[in-house]
């Protein structure tokens, strides 16, 4: 009876230790795991404020101001590809309310231009040379219209709405619907120069305006200051907090009752909020250049400076976003095109060779046969290493076999569970003792540690020194960085 009841005991162990853990906090959507997917996606501007050498128009350029002479959307999307970007968001329309397709709700839109003879359709060229290149597609149409007479009264919210459904119904499966907190203020508005102003809580309707976003494109996530899917990181410079967390709950500003786009609390937006209410990582937005749109005198930022956000961005668990802005022939620039190009190179190369990928790895607790170590290192992110349900702090040994250098140290967890690790460290074998190089708080969805100096050893680990509950990693990578 007694060897009986300990092979039970040991089968009902062994049975138990195979399940999966139990989530912890807020977990992302079907649609927020697709757009960690992506990573690095491109907003592009191109209106008459093109054609006006300004960052906002008035509202008041003739529309035959938008006039490029070699529009190629493939030119734009082809530049974006090589650069890595997996994903185009266009903006259909700007603060200065110039439509870039066919709208049936504003007299200042496309048809009015010599483009295309009147009869062309900018969004649908995008669209399509973005499906063509097999990336995501996505749309920002701008809730502020400093063109339209009905801004700022009860009757402009149906026009909005409607340019959304006409975006959401003609342009296929988005990606993303992007918005920003634009709320008013001096204006063309059908010739009346002045300045309305509108309360951002309510003008808008947020919540049966996204209503329309979630019927008709339900993978869209929504993109704002507050969400409901991705939160903006709080300034345009393109990267995350050191710490960096996928949960938020969005708040209103110090004496403010509502948090609504263009309105909430900033301050914690870089960083998130550890066990917030919702999952809701940060996107970092940044130009290309200096500005949104194309300015002659400026020149793009270096393929060093965009490595060093990518690390600060989608290294720190958010997404970047990079602003992309045609001249006014209707493509991007060669400079921009280079320093794309040169990116992308840059960050294939780094990340092509994986000195881990052959190593031999050791924990101090494993979950189960379904969680092993070698999970680690198998590039797959859906597979991962996992702790007993009572191990919250746990030791990985990286045995690399022979020497090797590199300076970028990549850590994945599996966030289909949440975001779990508070609190962890690296240590390299040096001098045939162990020699701690890094302390660390959050991981998520991607951390990319990269150090001022390469190390060279052959024994890494990885020491998770804190965590609410047992440990998920889905991957481990060791890198050098290629120039």
């Amino acid at each position: 009876m007694r060897i009986t009841s300990l092979l039970l005991l040991f089968l009902s162990i062994t049975t138990y230790a195979q399940h999966a853990p139990e989530p912890y906090g807020a977990l992302p959507s079907k649609r927020q795991l697709g757009w960690h997917d992506v990573e690095v996606y491109g907003l592009i501007h191109f209106t008459p404020t093109t054609f006006e050498n300004k960052e906002w128009g008035f509202g008041d350029a003739n529309p035959k101001t938008f006039n490029p002479a070699n529009f190629d959307a493939e030119q734009i999307v082809a530049a974006a590809k090589a650069g890595g970007l997996k994903g185009i968001i266009l903006v259909a329309k700007h603060h200065d309310g110039f439509a870039l397709w066919p709208t049936k709700t504003t007299n200042y839109n496309i048809t009015k231009s010599p483009f295309r003879n009147g009869k062309g359709d900018l969004v649908r060229e995008v669209e399509q040379a973005v499906r063509k290149a097999r990336l995501k597609f996505g749309i920002y149409c701008s809730p502020w219209d400093r063109n339209n007479p009905l801004y700022g009264t009860d009757k402009y919210l149906a026009i909005y709405q409607a340019q959304l459904k006409e975006l959401y119904g003609n342009y296929g499966e988005l990606f993303m619907s992007w918005h920003d907190g634009a709320n008013g203020g001096d204006g063309y508005y059908g010739g009346a120069r002045e300045k309305r102003s509108i309360d951002n809580t309510t003008y808008y309707d947020w919540a049966n305006t996204w209503a329309i976003t979630r019927k008709m494109q339900p993978m869209a996530n929504i993109f704002s200051d507050i969400g409901l899917d991705i939160r903006w990181v709080g300034n345009e410079d393109g990267h995350a907090a050191e710490t960096s967390w996928a949960t938020f709950t969005p708040m209103p500003p110090k004496g403010k009752n509502v948090a609504v786009p263009g309105q909430a609390n900033y301050p914690e937006s870089p960083e998130g909020i550890r066990n917030g209410k919702f999952w809701m990582p940060a996107e970092c937005d940044v130009p290309l250049r200096k500005g949104w749109f194309y300015h002659p005198t400026e020149k793009p930022k270096t393929p060093e400076m965009l490595f060093d956000l990518y690390l600060k961005s989608v290294g720190r668990g958010a997404g970047l976003d990079l602003g992309l802005a045609p001249d006014t022939r209707g493509q991007l620039h060669d400079d921009d095109v280079l320093a794309l190009k040169t990116f992308g190179e840059m960050v294939k190369n780094t990340f092509a060779n994986n000195f881990a990928k052959n190593a031999s790895i050791t924990a101090n607790n494993t979950r189960g046969k379904d969680y092993l170590v070698n999970k680690l290192i198998d590039n797959n992110k859906e597979t991962y290493w996992a702790t007993t349900d009572n191990t919250h702090t746990a030791s990985l040994e990286i045995n690399l076999k022979s020497l090797k250098t590199f300076d970028i140290v990549s850590l994945r967890e599996y966030i289909p569970l949440g975001q779990r690790v508070e609190a962890y460290n690296i240590e390299i074998l040096e001098n045939n003792s162990w020699k701690k190089i890094y302390d660390g708080t959050s991981i998520g969805a991607k951390r990319l540690i990269k150090f001022d100096q390469p190390v060279t050893t052959n024994k890494v680990k990885i020491n998770i020194t804190q965590s609410p509950v047992c440990i998920t990693l889905s991957e481990i990578g060791l890198y050098k960085k290629s120039l």
